[in-house]
């Protein structure tokens, strides 16, 4: 079977890069964008620092921003008739995954209107056309949905997320620039930070899991582990390391998928509306565990890759364990909580069904049952 690597056709990264979008917009021949951020980027004059270029350069534009945390399938309808509306010809998704995933949304339903029911949408749909032209500007360093292949729903009505995944939805430039994401709140850097850990850790795990996307994920686990810490204390250095870790984590995981750390955490957020990588930081190091058994030398070279010295004379045992560990450090170094007090007992069926019926389960390099997913729930409780 051929391994297949989907990528942006152009990236900038570095600071001062949100400069090269009205280059881009110009030399593509746009004439309108429509621009989604969320409406807290906008009151704290994020997205301006993207809008005052398209004023200057005289770029004509829209902004929309009813966009909520966890995007719902009311959310996607309403922003394309707002497309719509607007007349714009490509879209700019300022913001972290919820920006960027409402915005993959609109822009494959508008090229492809036979799959207007969002819920068509779920799993790997058969469009055929790729979507809107989109500029991707994230500014959280966690989701990568910039150079993914990926996006997420709520269904709120059943009460679950539905991944999408279809290469028609890359956006065609990705501008990583740090200085978008220097306002970040520390918990929000935490969590997102936390998210492309475990981008990496499960993209280098995975069953589909291939050299080309190790060398990425390696580097990924290396980078978010020595620059995260300094990243919630927003220093630069800091700042700088997260933005390309994340990057190239996105490189990886979205060719060869996630794990049972993620189906778990979509079925949190769905339920409690548990911030996406507060869910999967409390879940890996308890993914990992169970999973250690399945992985073959990987956990050395995560442990490695995390700082851990000593790693070569160590047992397997004792280096599976080290890498968790490190795991289970860095997220309680920056602040994440180890339990989730929402969940109930009475709520479990329905939580391991969905995790197990999510799109990322089946590429956990360990089959878990739905009983198996019970019983990983509890270890949060």
């Amino acid at each position: 079977m051929a391994n297949r690597i989907n990528l942006n056709g152009t990236s900038f990264h570095g600071a001062g890069a949100i400069a090269e979008i009205v280059n881009e917009a110009q030399a593509h021949g746009f004439q309108k964008a429509f621009v989604c951020s969320d409406p807290d980027l906008v009151k704290f004059n994020v997205t301006s620092k993207v809008t005052d270029r398209l004023e200057k350069a005289g770029l004509a534009y829209q902004l929309y921003s009813d966009i909520k945390p966890n995007p719902t399938i009311d959310n996607v309808k309403h922003g394309v008739q707002a497309f719509k509306d607007s007349k714009a010809d490509y879209i700019i998704a300022i913001g972290g995954g919820s920006s960027m995933d409402t915005a993959k949304a609109i822009g494959i339903i508008i090229a492809n209107p036979e799959f207007e029911d969002v819920r068509s949408l779920e799993g790997t749909a058969p469009t055929k056309k790729p979507c809107v032209p989109i500029i991707a500007v994230p500014t959280t360093a966690g989701t990568a949905a910039e150079v993914t292949i990926n996006y997420v729903i709520t269904d709120v009505e059943r009460k679950r997320k539905f991944v999408c995944v279809d290469p028609h939805d890359m956006p065609i430039i990705a501008v990583i620039d740090p200085e978008m994401m220097s306002s970040m709140p520390k918990g929000l850097t935490a969590s997102t930070g936390m998210d492309a850990l475990t981008h990496a850790i499960e993209g280098y795990t995975t069953k589909a899991a291939w050299e080309m996307t190790d060398m990425f994920h390696l580097e990924a686990i290396k980078l978010i582990s020595a620059s995260l810490r300094d990243a919630v204390e927003n220093k630069k250095e800091g700042r700088e390391g997260m933005a390309l870790g994340q990057y190239i984590a996105g490189m990886g995981f979205s060719n060869v998928g996630l794990g049972i750390a993620h189906s778990m955490a979509h079925t949190l957020g769905a339920v409690y509306d548990t911030p996406h990588g507060v869910a999967c930081a409390m879940m890996l190091p308890i993914v990992m565990e169970y999973n250690q058994d399945c992985t073959g030398e990987k956990y050395r070279e995560i442990a490695r890759a995390m700082g851990v010295k000593g790693v070569d004379d160590m047992s397997v045992e004792e280096y599976r364990k080290a890498a968790i560990d490190a795991v289970r450090k860095l997220s309680v170094d920056v602040g994440i909580p180890t339990k989730l007090e929402a969940i109930k007992e009475e709520d479990l069926d329905f939580l391991a069904e969905s995790a197990h019926a999510d799109a990322c389960a089946p590429g956990n390099p360990k089959d878990a049952s739905v009983e198996d997913l019970k019983d990983l729930f509890r270890k949060i409780m």
